[in-house]
């Protein structure tokens, strides 16, 4: 009896000590409440701050996911999707965030929002380049999705190859990082929804490559390498070549949360207050700049548009497969 009781109290302080060490869910929210003072700093409207709405929910996800073990990483990512992506004049909006509050850094860069389709002479759901007017889940919709957000597994494949220079040719391999969403986002590895570099080959032929791995009836795709950092993805979020550089080591086996503004709650709290004639100051929040062009968001739900855009399917079918063409001079 007396070993039994020895045993009762070492077990007794050994899990006293393992809750001591182990995060509380209390304590992250403690941690998450309160913006430290150097990050409040890039608070704001202006290109490059990021709006308080989008930062608190930000910080939310990040630390709830830390708090339940499914994050390890450092920094997090936050977009603004309200605010513009192409700002004219060769700028673009820089509403894509990444923050680490360990290293008290923060940094805006630019993003691209999905384009959406214009079913011909059915629905037009489509985006311009500056501005977002639609957002939706459903599939093949190439919008893009507000919400909560993890990174997941990282696949880097062979697309093509283009021209370095004169007689030079290098591989296009591009990096694609899953997202694995929640809610109204649940479906993003089923629509593969995540983030890539915003290049991609046009115009492309066929050349031939005897002996080449990636040769197909030794031929291998050739074609113009094209930078689209000022358009829009297929739903997707696009970064510029050179941030895709840096932000995919950050993430690659080492997962982290992202939030996407503006959800579909917020979508239909300002499509409510622009026809009411309301203004949006001390209410739902979106881009001023951006509200006065679209006039109002709209969010197409998956059970909406999934069968317009299936029934557009198979009235347009699409056409016959044909070959790529040979590159001139082969």
């Amino acid at each position: 009896m007396q070993i039994r009781s020895v045993l009762l109290k070492i077990v007794g302080v050994l899990s006293l000590l393992v809750v001591a060490f182990l995060p509380s869910q209390q304590s992250f929210a403690a941690q998450s409440s309160a913006v430290p003072a150097w990050l409040a700093a890039h608070i704001g409207y202006g290109d490059g701050q990021i709006a308080p709405v989008v930062l608190q929910r930000a910080r939310a996800l990040y630390f709830q996911k830390v708090g339940e073990g499914a994050v390890r990483n450092p920094c997090y990512f936050a977009m603004d999707a309200t605010r513009p992506g192409d700002m004219g004049g060769g700028r673009l909006g820089r509403r894509f965030y990444v923050i680490c509050e360990a290293e008290h850094a923060f940094r805006a860069i630019p993003a691209g929002h999905g384009a959406g389709r214009d079913l011909k002479g059915v629905v037009n759901f489509s985006n311009g380049r500056q501005c977002a007017r639609n957002f939706g889940n459903a599939m093949d919709s190439e919008l893009t999705t507000g919400g909560a957000y993890v990174t997941a597994e990282t696949k880097t494949s062979y697309k093509g190859y283009y021209r370095v220079s004169a007689g030079r040719d290098a591989a296009f391999m591009r990096s694609f990082v899953q997202f694995d969403g929640e809610g109204e986002a649940a479906n993003a590895r089923r629509r593969a929804i995540g983030g890539h570099p915003a290049v991609v080959l046009r115009g492309m032929c066929r050349m031939r490559s005897p002996g080449n791995p990636y040769a197909k009836d030794g031929y291998v795709v050739l074609g113009k390498l094209v930078d689209y950092s000022a358009g829009r993805s297929n739903g997707c979020t696009s970064w510029s070549p050179s941030d895709a550089r840096q932000l995919i080591p950050m993430i690659q086996n080492n997962p982290t949360t992202l939030y996407i503004y503006p959800e579909s709650r917020d979508i239909a709290a300002v499509d409510r207050a622009v026809a009411a004639g309301q203004s949006l100051a001390g209410g739902p929040y979106w881009d001023a700049s951006c509200l006065k062009q679209i006039g109002a968001p709209k969010f197409w739900r998956t059970g909406t548009l999934e069968p317009v855009i299936a029934q557009y399917r198979r009235d347009h079918p699409a056409p016959h497969w044909k070959p790529l063409p040979i590159c001139e001079g082969q």
